[in-house]
């Protein structure tokens, strides 16, 4: 049986205010760049946070749209609205915050509950609507976070000028990534039997392997900008034609219609571009393998194309430090990568059960848990 805990509560909690912060630090280092007359920088932080309000608005409707099917069309109506003015995912945290608490509180002090309302119907509504807010929250990294992270690195490295408003957009860009892995993490736990038996170091290794692999990637995208702007955007672009191809060859079937099937699978390429995306929940040994191998490829490349084109750079400190994290962390990331996916993945740690269940003489009485959505949204 699923359980949402009061420790899921506090998280859910903590989630709502981290993402008003991370509103309100978009729209404070905005103006920033807006006062000190660099306006393309602040269009662009403004963009990244449209577009990506904007999708994660779209799909949130959508997903009202077909839990609520058959119901009260005054109902739909009030929650388009909403999320017409960009204010959905409250409406979600709003209803994770009501379930949530009745089942982590509620439901776990009384001992019982309605007829109308079971333990067990309440917190699968908690998990389920918590889910469906860190599925939103995954678009927002990878549409808004990690491309604002990107920018204010290479600000930070093209400019050199150092001040708290770009820190603190550092720092807040890297904690949304860790947090929105780590919300991720947790629920695909979820979903899965026995979940109870995980403890904190497989979230820990997820987390660094994401990390650290993005961080190297973000780093050589920085470095090859510094060179040409144009080779850049050309490299995100093929990037991002190669992901969306890959995905389109998947034949995903995530949406129920199809304009909404395409608009996913064009986030997935963008998503493709800063990490792996596990959207069929498949093996991917071999897809791992190749993504993982062109960033080496093309980092490295990166960095001899500095050594025999601008060989004046690498004397630099900023150079030498930028060359020495980006090398260091996708190393380090991949070694936490294979120690993943050998010991902590999923798949590996199903196949364990059914090996200890079939020992036990218990193979197949354990129900599977419905996850909905989620079993066609799974990045790992």
């Amino acid at each position: 049986m699923m359980k949402f805990t009061k420790q899921n509560f506090i998280f859910l909690v903590g989630g709502i205010i981290i993402y008003v912060v991370d509103i309100g630090v978009d729209f404070w280092v905005a103006s920033k760049y807006f006062c000190q007359g660099q306006y393309c920088w602040a269009i662009l932080i403004l963009c990244f946070r449209g577009l990506s309000s904007l999708i994660t608005q779209i799909f949130s409707y959508e997903w009202f749209e077909n839990d609520w099917e058959g119901t009260d069309t005054r109902k739909l109506k009030w929650i388009f609205l909403v999320h017409l003015f960009q204010c959905g995912i409250f409406i979600r945290y709003w209803f994770a915050l009501k379930y949530g608490c009745q089942a982590a509180f509620k439901q776990n002090s009384n001992g019982d509950a309605s007829e109308t309302d079971p333990p067990n119907f309440i917190h699968k509504q908690a998990i389920d609507l918590v889910t469906d807010i860190t599925m939103l929250r995954v678009f927002k990294t990878f549409l808004e976070t990690t491309p604002q992270l990107f920018v204010q690195i290479y600000i930070l490295m093209e400019h050199g000028k150092n001040n708290f408003c770009q820190y603190a957009a550092i720092i807040i860009s890297f904690y949304g990534i860790s947090i929105s892995t780590v919300d991720y993490q947790i629920s695909l736990r979820k979903s899965l039997p026995d979940k109870d038996e995980f403890c904190v170091l497989p979230k820990l290794v997820y987390l660094f392997y994401k990390l650290l692999t993005i961080t190297s990637w973000i780093l050589s995208i920085s470095l090859i900008t510094l060179l040409s702007v144009r080779s850049s955007v050309i490299l995100l672009i093929l990037l991002w034609i190669c992901g969306f191809t890959w995905t389109l060859k998947q034949h995903t079937t995530f949406c129920k219609s199809k304009k909404m099937e395409y608009l996913y699978r064009i986030v997935v390429g963008i998503i493709l571009i800063f990490t792996f995306f596990n959207i069929k929940g498949r093996k991917t040994k071999v897809c791992i393998s190749i993504y993982y191998t062109t960033h080496i490829v093309v980092t490295l490349g990166i960095l001899f194309v500095y050594v025999f084109w601008k060989p004046s750079i690498i004397k630099e400190t900023h150079f030498t430090i930028v060359s020495i994290l980006t090398v260091l962390s996708l190393v380090v990331g991949i070694i936490f990568l294979v120690v993943y996916y050998r010991n902590f993945h999923p798949t590996a740690y199903c196949r364990r059960q059914i090996c200890s269940d079939e020992v036990d003489g218990e193979a197949g009485q354990q129900d599977r848990v419905e996850i909905g959505r989620f079993e066609n949204f799974i990045m790992q």
